[in-house]
C-alpha cells in the first residue's frame, strides 16, 4: 500500500544514509538522533562508528527526512558538527522502527 497525505496525492518515501563528523563523541548523539527521527515518524538506524563519526540509514517522507538531515547538521546542543555527507537512496521499507545498533 502506498502512503497518501490528506489531499490524496501521493507522499514521497524517501531513504537516506549520512555520515556525521566532527566534536561529537560524548554528547549522546546517537540517542538523540533516536529520538527525533522517532519525533518525526522515520525508521531506520544510527550509530557510532570506530573512527568516532556517526552513522545513519534512515526512511520515511520526504519532508521529515529532510527535517532529519538539516538537524543532523547541528545534532545536540553540546555537539560541534564539522561535515554531514548525505546521500539519497531508494526506499526499501525494511524497518520497523528507529534503533541505535552497535
Amino acid at each position: 500500500m502506498t502512503p497518501r497525505s490528506t489531499f490524496g496525492s501521493l507522499m514521497a518515501t524517501k531513504r537516506v544514509h549520512v555520515l556525521i563528523k566532527g566534536r561529537i563523541q560524548g554528547v549522546y548523539f546517537d540517542a538523540a538522533t533516536q529520538r527525533e527521527a522517532r519525533r518525526l515518524g522515520i525508521t531506520g538506524w544510527v550509530k557510532t562508528r570506530p573512527d568516532g563519526a556517526i552513522e545513519l540509514m534512515a526512511e520515511g517522507e520526504e519532508d521529515s527526512i529532510r527535517e532529519l538531515t538539516s538537524w543532523a547538521n547541528h545534532g545536540p546542543s553540546a555537539a560541534r558538527v564539522d561535515s554531514v555527507d548525505v546521500r539519497w537512496r531508494g526506499y526499501t521499507g525494511e524497518f520497523p522502527e528507529f534503533s541505535i545498533v552497535e
